[in-house]
């Protein structure tokens, strides 16, 4: 299958669409990839155009430690089933817009991840449906508020800070995620550097998994774990995830006031 890269931009005030990527230009949608959407009026340069989250998600569902690496650096047991918390949509964050440091944290985290995009209602699915219910893959970076998860039993309010699910900067259809290169750098500096054929769960696993407790919807996303390496961002830095076959999601560190 031949690889298609999606995206969601913002042009001027216009509301936002879908697209199909072309090298340097981009062709909008008439409506969502995963609903069929057709070319809708001509090519627009990327370069005149704002990148938003690449899918409208109801909810990020994410998998906590899911490559054995990090979960020895965490010093918790691999996992006998995929450990699930959510991000809520507030928390959805486009390449280019920057993570913002809340007050309450003195280490917030990076943590780079593959991302699902969901193409399709699924629930109670096999893994052969839930395979069939990718639609593609993305750069993910968890932002996590670690001092905070250490304090609390729960992950929600280290996890959930607005800006702290960075995600593009578009989707890839076509691509297997059974082998992708997985890197985090911050201001150039490599700090994670992983596998996805290291993964606990592979993807179609998880999926099949999550649709068995909750419906997934279209666009919804899945972020399927990091590789070892998690560590500090600081105000002022540059961090980048980048996946093999997708691209460089790319944010900047702000402090909030």
């Amino acid at each position: 299958m031949a690889l298609r890269r999606f995206l969601r931009f913002q042009r001027g005030v216009a509301a936002p669409r879908f697209a199909e990527l072309f090298g340097d230009e981009l062709q909008p949608l008439d409506r969502a990839p995963w609903e069929g959407g057709v070319p809708d009026g001509g090519r627009i340069a990327l370069s005149e155009v704002t990148l938003l989250v690449p899918a409208e998600a109801s909810k990020v569902v994410c998998i906590g430690q899911n490559y054995r690496k990090h979960a020895a650096e965490m010093g918790k047991p691999v996992p006998a089933e995929p450990l699930l918390f959510i991000k809520p949509s507030t928390a959805l964050n486009p390449h280019g817009a920057p993570i913002r440091y809340p007050p309450d944290s003195e280490e917030v985290h990076h943590e780079a991840e593959l991302g699902l995009v969901i193409g399709r209602r699924l629930s109670r699915a096999s893994e052969a449906e839930a395979a069939d219910a990718i639609f593609a893959l993305t750069c993910i970076n968890d932002v996590t508020a670690r001092d905070i998860q250490r304090r609390e039993i729960q992950h929600t309010r280290a996890k959930s800070y607005d800006t702290f699910a960075c995600v593009g900067p578009w989707m890839v259809s076509g691509l297997s995620s059974a082998d992708l290169r997985v890197q985090c750098r911050v201001d150039g500096q490599l700090r994670q550097d992983g596998r996805t054929s290291d993964m606990v769960f592979p993807p179609a696993r998880l999926v099949s998994f999550i649709s068995k407790i909750m419906t997934l919807l279209p666009g919804d996303l899945v972020s399927t774990g990091t590789p070892s390496g998690v560590g500090p961002i600081r105000p002022g830095e540059v961090v980048e995830v980048e996946i093999e076959g997708i691209g460089t999601l790319r944010n900047t560190v702000e402090k909030v006031a």
